[in-house]
């Protein structure tokens, strides 16, 4: 399944390595394995739970990828991958988890059974849920 002719070198690596955050403690990821784990990910727009045992356990790579976003790691490794031509596409938007939410079918905007909702008008059910203002970008109708 890991195929190391997409992985990046040891060599390239090691030109990269120094703006990464440095490693404590005994590590079940390190460094290069990550950095192609998380290539792989680009490459493939995989979901997190399908990549590879060969890159470590996928939720290792997400927890050391959600630290990584928030300090600004990624951003100095992919300004670095492509400072050093090491990758080759521009990367500007690193968006490699999403969410799906469902919508139950009767909830999925259709319109109501029956006349008009109860906060329709202010005489009927109370407040309005919903006011219009004009803007002031409506151009005026005299001629100056």
């Amino acid at each position: 399944m890991c195929t190391p002719r997409y992985d990046i070198t040891l060599d390239q690596f090691m030109r990269i390595a120094h703006l990464l955050p440095r490693q404590r403690g005994n590590v079940a990821v390190d460094n290069y394995t990550f950095v192609n784990a998380l290539l792989w990910m680009c490459r493939t727009g995989a979901p997190w739970r399908d990549l590879p045992e060969c890159f470590g356990k996928w939720m290792t790579v997400y927890q050391r990828f959600n630290r990584w976003s928030r300090n600004g790691a990624m951003e100095r490794l992919f300004a670095a991958l492509q400072e050093e031509r090491i990758i080759g596409v521009e990367v500007r938007v690193l968006a490699l988890d999403s969410t799906s939410v469902k919508v139950h079918q009767h909830a999925a905007g259709a319109p109501k059974k029956g006349g008009r909702g109860a906060s329709a008008s202010p005489v009927e059910g109370g407040t309005p849920k919903f006011t219009w203002y004009p803007t002031a970008s409506r151009r005026s109708s005299r001629s100056t």
